[in-house]
């Protein structure tokens, strides 16, 4: 079976910052809209696009904290918006509708890591729900906004997808909770969310993207403990194919790069790192590059966006078979 999931030498690479992928390119009289984009990854992409002439709608769970975060950066707005929360979702997605606006860029880059045995909503799993449902459900309920701008929509993976594939027999960790295998199970279905959602779209002129930001030291890590952190670090400086610590600048750049680069337009449903296109990974990678087969499998795909859609009871694309 042939794919596009092969580098395509964009001259970047893991050091390469936000600056760098935008230079010369011009998003004046663009949209985008990034969640989580007032801290860490999301602050960077939000400044880097606004820099570049976009108007940027930030969603925000906090949204004071958003708004003091993202002061001082022109053509910035900020929302509220809860992902764990398909009320919030739907209030978000409704304002943002009546306003008539069309979206450019959208980019979901909000998301929780290794927390703690979290139930939400109707007892969902804190992490699938915020990083997958989530992401899912806002997407799908602002389609008529991204079709009409021809959007390219990018999904914020890790390479922590190669800790776990899709747990088709206990989605929810029913039955024994264990947070990086649901951290694993969640950034996979980020990507697959790319992967399907690009197939459903591409006919529209919406193109989707997963993106591995790399390894950055931010607020994501908030729920592990010193000991947690110290082992996590170890297992990544051991990994022989890892491309080390990033910064924030460096770290946003694939997501920036993967929302507007002109190498991109004629691909779609690809898993991106380091300013470029992944290379499928060896079946024994772990936390290292490329992407895992799990992650990029369309009947894996299909069969997420499925229950996705029975979860959430949203899906722009029910007619489609």
């Amino acid at each position: 079976m042939t794919t596009q999931q092969h580098k395509i030498g964009t001259g970047f690479g893991a050091r390469t910052t936000t600056d760098e992928v935008l230079r010369g390119i011009d998003l004046s009289g663009r949209l985008a809209v990034v969640t989580g984009g007032y801290s860490g990854l999301g602050l960077e992409t939000t400044r880097a696009l606004a820099g570049a002439g976009a108007r940027v709608v930030v969603p925000a769970r906090r949204r004071s904290t958003a708004q003091a975060a993202v002061d001082g950066i022109d053509g910035v707005e900020v929302d509220e918006l809860d992902l764990a929360d398909l009320d919030s979702v739907r209030s978000f997605a409704e304002r943002f509708l009546a306003s008539g606006r069309d979206i450019d860029l959208m980019i979901g880059n909000a998301g929780i890591m290794a927390s703690p045995e979290t139930r939400v909503g109707p007892g969902w799993e804190a992490q699938f729900t915020t990083n997958h449902l989530g992401h899912f459900a806002l997407v799908n309920r602002l389609w008529p906004a991204i079709e009409r701008g021809g959007a390219r929509v990018v999904s914020v993976s890790s390479n922590g997808h190669q800790l776990s594939a899709m747990r088709w027999d206990d989605v929810q960790f029913e039955r024994g909770y264990d947070k990086w295998q649901a951290y694993g199970q969640a950034k996979t279905a980020n990507a697959l969310f790319a992967v399907r959602l690009d197939a459903l779209g591409r006919d529209s002129g919406v193109r989707a993207f997963s993106v591995h930001p790399g390894t950055i030291a931010t607020s994501l890590g908030r729920h592990m403990s010193e000991t947690e952190l110290d082992d996590l670090t170890k297992s990544i400086d051991s990994s022989p194919t890892n491309s080390g610590w990033k910064t924030p600048e460096e770290g946003a750049a694939t997501q920036v790069w993967a929302a507007t680069s002109p190498r991109l337009a004629d691909a779609g449903g690809v898993y991106c790192e380091d300013c470029d296109i992944a290379e499928p990974a060896a079946p024994d990678t772990v936390l290292g590059s490329g992407v895992s087969a799990w992650a990029t499998d369309p009947e894996e795909a299909a069969r997420l966006w499925r229950l996705s859609a029975e979860l959430t009871g949203v899906d722009a694309f029910a007619a489609t078979p």
